[in-house]
């Protein structure tokens, strides 16, 4: 039987790190679910933490490709141009294409990240993500306020309005594409995994992981993520694109066109942003009772993911 491991959990928390250790043991290869690491030249911001060392190869277009670090492939980097238009079923399409060639070759594909929209799509498949884009109607929809958005989503798909959490229900980008998928009419078939999935899920105190955030958004300044966003906008992206919105970029947009904005400024907000992001991972995923979870907090966590993983993936 086809078997898929699955690492997930709120950012900071270890779980590239986790999956490199496991790829090791277990001779298998990653791929990223992050919505931020799928544009190139967003490597910085979205911590692709690639060593110098690594190597982008591309065996076949419809892969994509991968980079290769100590002997580890990592897939689903890089899939698409910083000013390109990317969904879930864009993502869910390439991946299953990847997660089938790893089968092919006899290893085991781990599935990593923090967007548990790109998760779910791979692992459960969402009914309406071959409902596709209408410019037209998202044009019509783009000058309407947050309210007034929910208050249509309402009329159109009400049960869908009732269902999104307090989150989603401020989004305007979510709630057109609520919108969007109701005036769509019936749900197009969107099928599962066909194997054994194993859901790992690694968390920690409130307390331990805004500290690790913060180290880690520091560290991304360090490394510079001035640099990385001086360079993008040369090269033609634009801050209104889907990628510079993401978090860990868009906090930036004053302080380039706003003179009075200090760092330290955008670097507070940023951390700010991504514990508040923190939270949503945490409250989507919770709702996965098929998650075992592992504090990392915990001696021997690690360990004891290792056991799991082996008596799952050996066990037969």
């Amino acid at each position: 039987m086809k078997k898929l491991l699955v690492i997930e959990g709120p950012t900071g928390t270890g779980k590239t790190q986790l999956a490199s250790a496991l790829a090791k043991k277990f001779n298998a290869e990653i791929v990223s679910a992050d919505s931020r690491q799928v544009y190139k030249g967003f490597d910085v911001g979205t911590s692709k933490d690639l060593p110098p060392g690594a190597i982008f190869k591309t065996p076949n277009h419809k892969l994509g490709g991968y980079y290769e670090t100590q002997g580890i492939r990592i897939w689903g980097y890089d899939l698409v141009e910083p000013n390109e238009e990317f969904s879930v079923a864009q993502y869910i399409k390439i991946v299953r294409v990847i997660i089938d060639d790893i089968f092919a070759r006899r290893k085991l594909p781990i599935l990593v990240g923090g967007t548990g929209l790109y998760i779910k799509g791979v692992t459960d498949g969402i009914p309406t993500v071959s409902i596709k884009p209408n410019p037209k109607l998202r044009k019509s929809l783009e000058q309407k306020t947050k309210e007034e958005l929910f208050e249509i989503l309402g009329r159109v798909d009400p049960v869908r309005a009732a269902s999104l959490n307090s989150s989603d229900s401020k989004n305007p980008r979510r709630l057109i594409r609520a919108i969007e998928v109701g005036l769509a009419g019936p749900k197009l078939e969107n099928s599962k995994f066909e194997g054994e999935s194993l859901f790992i899920g690694l968390t920690t105190s409130k307390e331990i992981l805004d500290k690790r955030i913060d180290e880690r958004v520091d560290a991304r300044v360090q490394k510079g993520i001035e640099r990385e966003i001086k360079t993008l906008i040369k090269s033609g992206v634009k801050w209104g694109s889907r990628a510079m919105d993401s978090l860990g970029y868009k906090e930036w947009r004053q302080y380039f066109e706003n003179p009075k904005v200090s760092r330290k400024d955008v670097i507070e907000a940023w951390k700010i942003e991504e514990h508040k992001y923190a939270k949503r991972q945490m409250t989507w995923f919770k709702k996965d009772k098929r998650i075992n979870w592992f504090d990392i907090s915990l001696a021997k966590w690690q360990k004891n993911v290792e056991k799991l993983v082996e008596k799952w993936y050996k066990g037969g």
